[in-house]
This record gives C-alpha cells, sequence and structure tokens, in this order.
C-alpha cells in the first residue's frame, strides 16, 4: 500500500520542520512525502532544502490551501493519500495505524484518526460540538468542521468522485470537501489520538478571513446546487443552510450590512420547496 503525503505550507518556517520530521519518522515506511511551498517569503525554502533526498518539492505562488493541496494531489503517485497541515504533526505510528485499519476493512474509502489539540503551547479539551463519529456521518459535518485533514487518509478514487479542493473558496474549503465526501462515503473513525494539533497562530484562517460561516453557506448552496445528495439529505442541507442564514443574516443587520444581511437571509427561499 502506497501513501501520498502532501503537507502544505505558507511561511510557517517555524513549524514545518517539525512537521516533516513527524512523517520521516513514521515506523510505516511505504510513503512518499511531497510539501507543497505556496510561495513562502521566510526562511521555509532553505528548511526544506536541508530533506532534498526525503522530499519531493512542489512550489505555488500564493494561491492558497487549496490550491496547494490540489498541486500535491496532482504530483501524487501513491492510491492513498493523507494530508498534514505544516503546524501539525502525526505521531509515529499514525500510518501504520491507518494502513492496518484499512487492511482489515477493505472497504474503507475514507478514515480519519483522534487527535490531540494544542492551543497557545497548552493542552485543551475539544468542545462537544468538535466530536467526530464514526460512518455515515453527512448531518454530523453540517454545523461544521468535523474531519481534519491532518487526521484523515482517502483512496484517490473519492477525488475521482467527488472532486478536489475548491481553489474559489478563501476558506472552509475542508468543510467543502468534507460534505461532498460524506454525501457519499462512510468516514471510519479510529479513536486513538494519533495527530498534534496545534492552532492559536496569528495566521489561522479563523484569525485572518471574517465571517467564517459566509462560506459554509456557500458550501451548502454548492451541495444543494448539485445532484449527489439523498432526499433526506437534502432536508438536512435545507435546514442547516436556513439556520446559517439566518443567524449570519441577522447578524449582519445588527452591524449595519443591510444589503448584505438582506441578501443571505434571501438565499434559502432558492431553496424551498415549491408548494404541492
Amino acid at each position: 500500500m502506497r501513501v501520498s503525503v502532501v503537507i502544505p505550507t505558507y511561511n510557517r518556517a517555524a513549524f514545518v520542520c517539525e512537521a516533516i520530521e513527524s512523517v520521516l519518522s513514521q515506523s510505516f515506511r511505504d510513503f512518499e512525502l511531497i510539501v507543497v511551498d505556496d510561495g513562502s517569503t521566510d526562511e521555509t525554502n532553505e528548511i526544506l532544502t536541508r530533506y532534498r533526498d526525503g522530499i519531493s518539492v512542489v512550489t505555488t505562488q500564493n494561491q492558497g490551501p487549496s490550491a496547494a493541496r490540489n498541486r500535491g494531489i496532482a504530483a501524487a503517485r501513491g492510491d492513498w493519500l493523507a494530508f498534514l497541515d505544516s503546524d501539525d504533526l502525526w505521531k509515529p505510528g499514525k500510518l501504520v495505524r491507518q494502513t492496518a485499519y484499512i487492511t482489515q476493512n477493505p472497504d474503507t474509502a475514507v478514515c480519519q484518526t483522534e487527535e490531540i489539540w494544542i492551543r497557545n503551547g497548552v493542552r485543551v479539551n475539544p468542545m462537544k460540538k468538535h466530536r467526530k463519529y464514526s460512518g455515515w456521518i453527512f448531518d454530523k459535518c453540517l454545523p461544521l468542521c468535523i474531519v481534519s485533514p491532518s487526521a484523515v487518509m482517502m483512496h484517490r478514487e473519492v477525488f475521482d468522485r467527488v472532486g478536489l479542493f475548491d481553489e474559489s473558496l478563501p476558506a472552509c474549503e475542508d468543510y467543502d470537501l468534507w460534505l461532498r465526501i460524506a454525501a457519499r462515503y462512510e468516514i471510519r473513525l479510529i479513536q486513538e489520538p494519533l495527530v498534534v494539533k496545534r492552532g492559536g497562530h496569528r495566521d489561522q484562517q479563523s484569525r485572518t478571513v471574517p465571517h467564517l460561516d459566509r462560506f459554509r453557506i456557500q458550501a451548502l448552496c454548492k451541495a444543494l446546487d448539485g445532484s449527489a445528495l439523498t432526499a433526506e439529505q437534502i432536508t438536512l442541507t435545507r435546514a442547516e443552510l436556513e439556520k446559517k442564514c439566518r443567524i449570519y443574516g441577522n447578524g449582519c443587520l445588527k452591524r449595519g450590512r443591510i444589503e448584505e444581511g438582506r441578501a443571505v437571509l434571501d438565499i434559502p427561499e432558492k431553496y424551498r420547496q415549491p408548494p404541492p
């Protein structure tokens, strides 16, 4: 089983070395490591040069995380793909545990592991809303993203069927992808914390991109505009869209963004079932 590991990075010189080392120290050895440097202007290039014999480097020009991951997927030669954000870490047994699970459960196309969360150097417990589930979890994915790119491994055929990361989304691109995947595939969970997820940085999307729910709304509309959802999934998606539009739209009105708020509040009307 050949695994292609993709690390997208941009100006993460302070972290990317540890991320790379956490992959290279995996007890499972049949992998290739592709680091996609999205036009970093810090010391990232110098750091990547140290690993010239152990990794492949792809460069892009500040096109965002979706484009970086997609370029890594295009360069990958393995049938299985795993991702690691450049500020996160893997435990040494991460790949061997996932590949063993997939071998024992050959109907698996997507699986993820549990995580250890670190915020500003301190371990924290995820809130209840971030709880991970296993199986057909489309309904659980609607409120917010509960699948972590750094924890997931998936077969290449998944991307062939659902498409790649949406490069038009500046944020919540993972939420969009997991919706598309969860509508068609079970997402299995290995209940071991094999990823260290580090947060609290100043350059995280939650800090640099405001009003993230507008992109989740966009992803929900995309799902409804497509043809992949079952009748039950359509009903659940409409309900979540109504909720998110109501909260976000009313928030816009309260903050004086009247035109945006009214436009958002009108969105669900397009997706309401016509009267019988």
